[in-house]
Order: structure tokens, then sequence, then C-alpha cells
């Protein structure tokens, strides 16, 4: 028995006294709104460090099944003896191992820490808020009330506060629903304060939210691929909900070569940059072992290229082409026998995604559509995964960010090189956070300097020198750098635009002029590999003698 814990065990009649001289409502007046109500059914409520049973007493009168942990003998006495009428059972555990409740496979509607963190070391907060999160049901909410103030020398007493709380709950996929301000005590002892904060696991009534929340938090991981999985359907719900194939059985399916094309953005910051070595950031945990997915006839071919250049609507042709092929193939091969074999309910035999992969021969040019991306097969989950995927994604995203740097940081090689944190995060970035609009303005100057476009899609004004690139869906609301949400505009135009969602009205007016674009500048895509002879011209590319661009616009129109 440690110091603490004798302490008020022989001491139980002293402090037995001092906590039934308050009322609970007195106590916990500050998190009122989400105490339990009378008319909530099957309420399980686990108070830890219960002391002599105030405040389980009062949840049992409120018709909620109580289980009261106190490690003090002599305090869980006075427990039994004034809730031995109400439904309360009491137990012995301790913080952080909780060995008897975590044995009862029981699920808590409320966990309630009062006047009990300080008392745990800074070394073994961790491992009891994993812990506690784990033992909440779904939109369970974990109360903990924070003691600022010396204790006597008999008592072990450490330094608490709401940040690492609020940094805990967001390691833990927890929610925080209340912090309260700084609040003198009940008791009326000057050099006391507290501070309650309330955490809360969400739920999406389907119980998808919470077995997304395993996977990140709980589920055994010697790589990233899982989180890397979660992210690129994350990315696809928030994105493309339009890509889905199909809808039926209560399943929904999605083009393999889109998940391939997301899974494979993402990881080139984390790979392409050398951090020592000639090494991206290590993404699983043995040193030795390479990814699945990284090949030398795949991958290393599309080094030159940066994340947003595999984007929807571009064209690839030659040797860029087949290496792009043959990623997304090594990318599904890894997806396959990584994450989707082992992200699972209950045993291997019920899988949560899956893959029908289709037989695809290599092309020697190729448009990133959905046509394309289709070719490769189809990868189906469940219709309430999906569309918790889509409600979700803003709260589930920054979770996979934060779990992901966290499996980073344990793995050798990295340490080894001292990688920063922001380095970290700053290569798990999906898009340009300066929403950069260099690369489709230079399409859009090859495109005037040639006669090929030179207004706006909005009015059809003709363009200026000064012309600016107009953000479609605004930046603001939806970072999405994209080429077909950067089109042209006068400057006053996007000027009164602003951070304004064009309106169905003015969508319909500008829809040829927006489709007319798009196409011309495909074309300049495809003509800037295809007919690229003079690597050093002060023009993007440079067409073949005799054929300047609007002349090869022209025959291809014709054809």
């Amino acid at each position: 028995m440690n110091k603490t814990i004798q302490h008020y065990n022989q001491h139980a009649d002293q402090f037995n006294a001092q906590y039934q001289s308050v009322s609970f409502e007195q106590v916990h007046k500050s998190w009122e709104a989400f105490w339990p109500s009378p008319d909530m059914d099957n309420c399980h409520v686990l108070d830890i460090g219960a002391g002599s049973g105030r405040d389980a007493l009062w949840y049992a009168k409120r018709g909620c099944c109580v289980y009261a942990i106190e490690p003090a003998e002599g305090l869980r006495a006075f427990g039994q003896t004034q809730t031995d009428d109400q439904d309360v059972v009491w137990l012995g555990d301790t913080l952080p191992e909780l060995r008897t409740i975590n044995q009862l496979s029981l699920r808590f509607d409320f966990i309630v820490l009062s006047a009990v963190w300080m008392h745990l070391p800074p070394s073994d907060r961790k491992r009891a808020f994993r812990k506690l999160a784990n033992l909440l049901a779904a939109n369970g909410k974990l109360v903990i009330t924070l003691r600022f103030g010396d204790f006597d020398a008999k008592r072990s007493n450490y330094a608490v506060s709401s940040e690492e709380i609020e940094q805990l709950a967001k390691d833990h996929a927890l929610k925080v629903r209340l912090k309260t301000n700084i609040e003198s005590d009940a008791l009326g002892r000057k050099d006391i304060q507290w501070q309650t904060l309330v955490l809360s696991l969400p739920d999406d009534g389907s119980g998808d939210l919470l077995k997304v929340r395993h996977v990140i938090v709980n589920d055994n991981k010697s790589s990233t691929y899982k989180l890397a999985l979660l992210r690129t359907l994350l990315r696809i719900a928030d994105a493309h909900p339009g890509a889905v194939l199909d809808r039926s059985d209560n399943k929904v399916s999605l083009p393999l070569g889109l998940v391939a094309l997301y899974w494979i953005r993402q990881y080139k910051r984390l790979l392409d940059r050398d951090f020592g070595g000639g090494h991206g950031i290590q993404q699983n945990s043995n040193t030795n072992k390479g990814l699945g997915f990284v090949s030398a006839d795949g991958w290393a071919r599309l080094k030159h290229l940066a994340p947003e250049d595999l984007s929807i609507g571009s064209l690839f042709v030659g040797r860029e082409a087949k290496a792009i092929q043959k990623a997304i193939r090594d990318t599904l091969t890894t997806i396959k026998d990584g994450p989707v074999k082992h992200i699972y309910q209950g045993n291997k035999t019920n899988p949560v995604f899956q893959m029908e992969r289709t037989p695809h021969k290599n092309k020697d040019s190729i448009f990133i559509n959905q046509d394309f991306l289709g070719a490769f097969g189809q990868f189906v989950l469940d219709e309430s995964l999906w569309d918790c995927l889509k409600v979700y994604h803003s709260w589930i995203e920054p979770l996979v960010v934060n779990q992901w740097v966290t499996e980073m940081k344990r793995y050798e090689l990295n340490r080894e090189r001292n990688i920063s944190l922001q380095s970290y995060y700053d290569c798990l970035v999906w898009i340009d956070v300066e929403h950069d609009t260099a690369h489709a303005r230079k399409r859009i100057d090859l495109l005037r300097a040639e006669d090929g476009w030179d207004q706006s899609v909005w009015s059809g004004k003709k363009l200026t020198d000064n012309y600016h690139v107009d953000h479609c869906l605004p930046f603001a609301y939806w970072p999405n750098n994209d080429r077909w949400n950067l089109l042209p505009a006068t400057v006053k135009e996007n000027q009164q635009k602003s951070d304004r969602v064009p309106t169905a009205i003015r969508l319909v007016d500008a829809k040829s002029r927006i489709i007319d674009f798009w196409q011309l500048v495909g074309r300049v895509i495809w003509i800037s590999k295809a007919f690229l002879v003079k690597p050093k011209c002060r023009y993007p590319l440079c067409l073949q003698d005799a054929m300047t661009l609007k002349q090869f616009l022209r025959q291809w129109d014709c054809r």
C-alpha cells in the first residue's frame, strides 16, 4: 500500500466527516449540465476515488448502476455502509491498473475522477487515461476534477493542468465538452482551487465511429499503413463523395485507382524528402524492411512530381504514365496484403474492407479521371461506415494525423535523425496551405500567348495581364487546390466574389465557359507531354517546328 492510500486509510474517520460536510451539488455544480438525469435508462457510473460514498450515493439515487472504486479500506467501509441499500458495487482497484473493473468487461456512461488526478505520477497518466477512455460507452462522459494546491508531506501530490488533460483527450480520440474556470474550494480553504473538464466519446449511432477510433488508438501497428488507409478514405469522402461507383446491399464501392492515388499523394511528402542518408521518414518498425509500394520502376520514377501533380484531371504520357500505373498496382498490393487484411471485426474472417481487383495493362498515356481510376477494380466498405467518414471526417482526420506522428516518432531511424515534431506534421499536410495557383497560371499564360484562351469564365470579359486565378469553391471553406477548382477571372470579379460560393445562377451562366476552359487546359497538358523538344525553352513547352499551339488545337478540334 503506497503512503497516500495508507494515509487515507489511517484517517478514514476524519476524511469521512470532511466529505460528508458538503453536498454533491455544492462540489460538482460546475458541470451540472452533464449530470446523469433521473430518466436515463440503464445508466452505468464508474466513480474512481469514491471516498466514503457521498457521490456514489447521489448517482445511485438518480437511478444509476454505480461501481465505486476506493483503494483505502477504511474509507471503502464507510462507503459500503452508507450505500448499503443502493445499487452500488464497491471495489478496491487502483490506477493505473484497474485490473478488477477491466475484467468485468463493462462500459460506462460516466466515469468520474474527483480529486484523484493529482495523486497519480505523471509517468502513469498516459496509461491510466488509455484505460479510462477504453472503459467509456458510446457517447460516454469522462469527468476529471483537478485540484490545485499543496498537500501535507504524508500524501503524494503532483502538478496538474487542463492542458495535459486536453492533450490526452486528443491522443485518445475524446472530445472536450467542458473546461470550467479555476474555482474556489467548497470547504472554504483559501490555498486550494479546482477545475473540471468533461470529455466525451462521440457516437454516430451505428458503432462505426467507435470502430474507426479503435483502429486509430488501440489496434496493433507495425507500420503506418492502417492509418494511411483511413486517411485516404477520409480524404476521398470529403473531396470526392461523387466517386461512388455503386451503392447497394448496404455497401459502397469506390474506384480502386482513386484509393491508390490518394495513398501515393499522402506518402510523397513523407518519403521523397531527404531527412538524412538519402531516406525519407521511416514508416515501419523494421529498419531493414522496405515499403511494398516503393519500387524502382514505379515510385522511384515519380520523385520529380509533387503530390499536387497527381490530381484528378492530369494527363501523363510515356515513362511517367507507365510509372504511375506501376505505382498504383504496387500500392494496391500493399493495401490488400496490409491494412485490408489486418483491419477486421472479431476475427480475420470478417474484414472491414474488401478489394475486387481488375487486371490492368499498362497504357502509353493516361488521363486521370473516373474511368481510368475505376479500371483497377473496386474498393468496398459498409455504407454506414462511408457515411460516418463523410460526416465526421473533420473530427477523425486530426486524430489520424496525430496518431501517425506518434507512430513515426517511435521508429528507430527517425529517432536517430532527430526529426523535429514540426517536420512530421509538415509532411502530413495534404495541400499547400498557401493555396499556390502558380501551376494553373502557367497553363493559362500559355493559352493566352497562343490565343487559345483569353477570357474570364464568369463573364467572358477579356483578361488583362494582372488577371486572377480564382478558387471556384473558396479555399477558406474547402482547401482544395485541384486544377478543376482553379479558374481565370478578372481582378474585379475575384475581389467581389471574395470567399463566397458562386450562386447557382452564376454557375449555370458560366457552365459552357468553364467546360471549354477545362478541355483546353487538358489539351495543353497533353501537348506539353507529347511535344516537348527543348527543355530550356522560356515557355513551359516547345512545339515541333512550324506548329503553334493554336494550330495544334485547331487540328485537334477537326479530329
